[in-house]
């Protein structure tokens, strides 16, 4: 079974893409890559509040002062977000708490503005859509690395002649493969789909109750059907611990600086991974797949995966290392 090792299979696989340290180390042009990807990234989910913005410039220019703004119909969620409030907030706010935080936006920012107060709303609305982006922001990284391992994952299936299904990430809902799967991986949690050796299905952060936290990768030997994938309290452990065919850590950070923090992060999360099954007898395959890979820290994986800790490993950036830990997830 393949929840515990296998001596059948070669424990090596990663010398198929990988012959030293060396090749997992992220280069400068990777690094300069990934950063514009992040730049293209940002202008992307920024361009709905430009939108916004535009919106409520227009409509704010029927009023002939600040005050009038209270009279324009259909731009009181523009008002309130320019008045410093997040989407969030607004739900902990009673009617006369938004009442005043508009008429205070009023009294100490627009009427001093004067006869460019429309400017100065939107400003100030932009202002606090920009904070709301910062924060969709810090998990870009990790969302950039799941839809480019995903892509390559779905790739990998289309080439084998493999069907396969995949779980709508918010309705949780699993979809057969068509022949446009377009931009599936925006919005792709799972993947499932039949080897020689049975049924196989991947998920992305689920949180396996053995571990008691979440795992970036969880590769199981079980159906769709039989996975408790929309609610990953309910698994039992002891029934899904023999199912768990790999687990692994995916890091999507491309900056340098914090390279050597998210390997310790992804260091621990395998270690407790490796401890929980020991405990319960069972040994899964672990990997770590990340963007940004520094020369010490690449030297660490690769005593890990000399001494069998780490059964395989890759750096994101490149394609060929990509290709290859897919088609080993997909064969096992």
């Amino acid at each position: 079974m393949y929840g515990k090792n296998n001596n059948s299979k070669p424990m090596c696989v990663y010398r198929n893409h990988l012959q030293s340290s060396d090749n997992l180390v992220t280069t400068y042009e990777d690094t300069r890559a990934g950063f514009v990807a992040l730049a293209l990234e940002k202008n992307r989910r920024a361009t709905p509040y430009v939108a916004q913005a535009r919106a409520l410039q227009e409509a704010a220019g029927q009023a002939d002062s600040p005050a009038d703004l209270l009279n324009v119909k259909g731009i009181e969620m523009g008002l309130l977000t320019a008045a410093g409030l997040s989407d969030k907030s607004l739900a902990h706010l009673m009617p006369n708490d938004k009442i005043e935080a508009i008429n205070g936006l009023i009294r100490n920012f627009l009427e001093p503005a004067g006869t460019n107060f429309v400017e100065e709303l939107v400003f100030r609305f932009l202002l606090t859509r920009g904070d709301t982006l910062g924060g969709s922001m810090r998990n870009v990284g990790g969302a950039l690395a799941q839809r480019k391992l995903t892509r390559a994952i779905l790739s990998t299936l289309t080439i084998a002649g493999k069907r396969y299904y995949w779980q709508h990430s918010k309705t949780k809902k699993w979809i057969s493969m068509t022949n446009d799967d377009t931009e599936i991986e925006l919005s792709l949690r799972g993947i499932s789909w039949e080897s020689e050796l049975g049924n196989r299905t991947l998920i992305y952060n689920l949180t396996v109750p053995l571990v008691r936290s979440n795992v970036d990768l969880c590769l199981f030997n079980l159906a769709p059907t039989e996975l408790v994938a929309s609610q990953s309290s309910a698994i039992d452990p002891s029934m899904v611990a023999p199912y768990v065919i790999a687990l692994g850590e995916l890091k999507g950070g491309i900056d340098p600086a914090g390279a050597d923090e998210h390997w310790k992060t992804a260091q621990a999360a395998l270690n407790r991974i490796r401890e929980a099954f020991f405990r319960v007898g069972h040994s899964p395959l672990t990997f770590f797949v990340g963007s940004a890979v520094a020369t010490r820290m690449a030297g660490e994986i690769w005593h890990q995966l000399e001494n069998g800790t780490l059964t395989n490993a890759a750096n994101l950036n490149e394609e060929n290392q990509v290709a290859s830990i897919c088609r080993w997830l997909c064969n096992l």
